[in-house]
């Protein structure tokens, strides 16, 4: 299920008895700690939907034991841990701190990163006392090579957004850059190569068709969402969700640049979109950019389909897809390709050679062909 674990490296924990599953919340009650790591998605309004920690939390509460430590790692916004968490965990007779522990530490993660996994990447702790501090971070430092504790849940759970949210706005500022060039035909992945040679100062971002992830698209809006119930317009970080949530139409329209190019209307047209996972060399759709590429070129009449060597079947807004093998003959069999996640087993050199026009959202031509290629 998680492409970053191996099954045999699950295989053999679960062979020398170190790791089980199970499906029953009794075995609560033989922990010495319980971490919660459960999705926070947002509703249809954009508002945090924080029903999954609830559920959890719920589950655990009537089987806590003392001395029990309870993490929550889920993303959410500041306050969640203090003001919906405890008082569930709560006890007339029992003390935080001395009688059970609860503690904030969000989850880092890059999914397909090759140098950060689990052991060498920061982990970020906040207990809701000094002694839940101290108990978060004894868990923690057995398994991480580096625990940074932090003086409130709080602060821990506004870290992840921070993190989040300074990634989502510097792509967002990018994209309108992107947007920008584009108008005086200026070519940005130039621009942000040179801007890169500045030793200090500047960190590249680049554009691309759209956010995707659990965590870039929507952990912003669980900051907005408490900026606003403390009196707070996050303007900047909501224009950023704009931007960004603009890319995937930007994407379509360079599709119809391309095809008319070749005196062809999007209608009755055969786009092969490449990659639908999030990011490159993973194998996770969630809030994929790709879909709504899909999505919208199929509602203005266009005959789609993508090719993805890590997924082979979607199923989206109540259809399913299956991924076309990546050869030749598929890619002069279409009109129109489309690069939008920049796997690196895809051979560019037979999508430069083969395919009649090419809508490159991610620069993955760069130095390649340029006649019929259509940049972001």
């Amino acid at each position: 299920y998680i492409q970053d674990v191996p099954t045999r490296e699950v295989r053999q924990l679960v062979r020398e008895g170190r790791l089980r599953g199970t499906l029953d919340f009794d075995e609560l009650r033989k922990m010495d700690a319980v971490d919660i790591c459960v999705p926070t998605p947002l509703r249809k309004t954009k508002d945090p939907d924080v029903s999954f920690i609830l559920a959890a939390v719920r589950e655990i509460a009537p089987r806590l034991q003392r001395g029990q430590l309870v993490v929550l790692e889920s993303t959410t916004y500041p306050g969640t841990t203090d003001e919906l968490v405890l008082p569930l965990l709560q006890r007339d007779s029992w003390k935080i701190g001395r009688d059970f522990y609860l503690a904030f530490s969000p989850e880092r993660v890059d999914p397909g990163n090759p140098t950060y996994q689990t052991h060498n990447i920061p982990k970020v702790v906040g207990g809701v006392t000094p002694a839940c501090s101290r108990a978060a971070v004894a868990l923690y430092a057995t398994v991480v090579d580096r625990v940074v504790p932090v003086a409130s849940t709080q602060v821990a759970e506004m870290v992840k957004l921070l993190e989040n949210t300074f990634r989502s706005v510097n792509i967002g500022l990018v994209n309108e850059i992107a947007l920008m060039c584009d108008k005086m035909k200026i070519n940005v992945w130039e621009v942000i190569d040179a801007a890169a040679t500045k030793p200090f100062g500047f960190m590249p971002f680049y554009p691309g068709p759209g956010l995707g992830g659990h965590c870039i698209p929507i952990d912003p809006f669980y900051l907005s969402w408490k900026a606003r119930q403390s009196g707070f317009e996050a303007r900047f970080i909501e224009l950023a969700g704009q931007v960004n949530g603009s890319m995937p139409y930007h994407v379509v329209q360079r599709v119809r640049e391309a095809l008319n190019s070749q005196r062809k209307s999007v209608r009755g047209s055969r786009v092969l979109v490449l990659g639908v996972a999030y990011k490159a060399d993973i194998d996770d759709v969630r809030e994929s950019p790709s879909l709504d590429i899909l999505d919208l070129l199929e509602q203005e009449g266009a005959k789609v389909g993508f090719s993805d060597p890590y997924i082979d079947t979607v199923r989206h807004a109540g259809r399913v897809l299956h991924s076309t093998p990546f050869r030749p003959s598929a890619l002069r069999s279409v009109d129109c390709v489309v690069i939008a996640t920049a796997h690196k087993v895809f051979d560019y050199a037979q999508v430069a050679k083969h395919a009649k026009t090419i809508v490159d959202s991610r620069n993955a031509l760069k130095g390649r062909r340029t006649r019929g290629v259509f940049r972001l």
